[in-house]
């Protein structure tokens, strides 16, 4: 065998024992929101759980700015080894691209869809003072009252704000739009009924709605979920409401195509048992725990769905 094809025989070799010993060593994960959120936590159970399954270190790294759009342009721009990986939420990855003039990064092109991990509810919650049970009843009430409404956020561009443009726009009414710096301040003003209507993830609200200092009317999502279960869909009353937020993970686009396979494959089996389900339900998430393709349908549903949303609601961040 000639030098040439014996280095050739080297390297194939070489690489098969790689992509077999994957990982040989620590890996990083991304989540580009801060630490001790809940996409945060969900990423440390994902990475233990990832650790445990292939005897081998995961470990996260928050990279916060621009709404996600650091972190997620730098897991962009990182080797093509399976080394590096994104923890995101559809917030951030399906509707900054949109948000942004220059987000840094390409939601489809540029990562390899591994893991839809589990879907968000949001809470339509009101003042108890408000007269309406349902959200029928609300959606009356502010064609009565049209602008009078108040309805709280996060901030332009956050997830509370879309979902209240969706919302106005499908029903039909006319709500004023008042952004806060945070959730904390919308629950604060909202329990003092200076606003009216806001959506909240289930943690953030599930006390005071039991209390009674809160009403949840509805949950974004299209059918019941597990995490408030006695909550009607938004989609029972306005048709085609369905506002199913995630978290997922990714890889750069071009990694090997064996090492979304073996992570898919120990999630799999990870996110089916009961107490992983109990520690993503404290945090407001439904386990989903489907592979690449849908994933990838999901997000390229997202990101039409969230375009026309800011579009609508002529929505920039810049």
């Amino acid at each position: 065998m000639s030098r040439f094809l014996l280095g050739i025989a080297v390297l194939l070799i070489a690489s098969a024992g790689h992509a077999q010993e994957y990982p040989s060593r620590p890996v990083t994960i991304i989540v580009p929101q801060a630490a001790g959120g809940a996409n945060d936590i969900l990423g440390r159970l994902v990475a233990q759980q990832l650790s445990q399954g292939l005897g081998q270190q995961f470990v996260v790294e928050n990279r916060v700015g621009a709404g996600g759009n650091i972190g997620t342009a730098a897991a962009a721009k990182a080797p093509k080894d399976g080394y590096t990986l994104l923890f995101t939420i559809s917030a951030a990855h399906a509707v900054n691209p949109t948000l942004y003039s220059s987000p840094g990064f390409d939601p489809v092109k540029d990562f390899d869809p591994v893991m839809l991990v589990a879907t968000v509810p949001f809470l339509l919650v009101v003042n108890p003072t408000v007269p309406a049970n349902n959200v029928q009843e609300l959606i009356a009430l502010a064609k009565k009252q049209p602008g009078q409404i108040n309805y709280g956020s996060s901030g332009n561009g956050t997830t509370n704000h879309l979902l209240g443009e969706m919302f106005k726009t499908m029903a039909g009414v006319d709500m004023l739009h008042v952004p806060y710096k945070g959730v904390a301040a919308i629950l604060t003003d909202m329990l003092g009924g200076r606003v009216q209507v806001a959506f909240a993830s289930v943690p953030s609200v599930r006390s005071h709605v039991k209390e009674g200092k809160l009403r949840a009317l509805g949950v974004s999502t299209l059918k019941r979920t597990s995490v408030a279960p006695e909550v009607p869909p938004v989609g029972d009353t306005v048709k085609g409401y369905d506002a199913d937020f995630w978290v997922a993970l990714f890889a750069p686009a071009g990694t090997p195509k064996d090492v979304p396979a073996k992570l898919t494959s120990v999630l799999s089996k990870s996110l089916s048992s009961t107490d992983t389900k109990e520690k993503f339900a404290a945090q407001g998430a439904e386990v989903v725990g489907t592979g690449p393709e849908s994933l990838a349908t999901a997000l390229r549903n997202d990101v039409v769905k969230w375009a026309k949303v800011v579009k609508d609601a002529k929505i920039k961040i810049d």
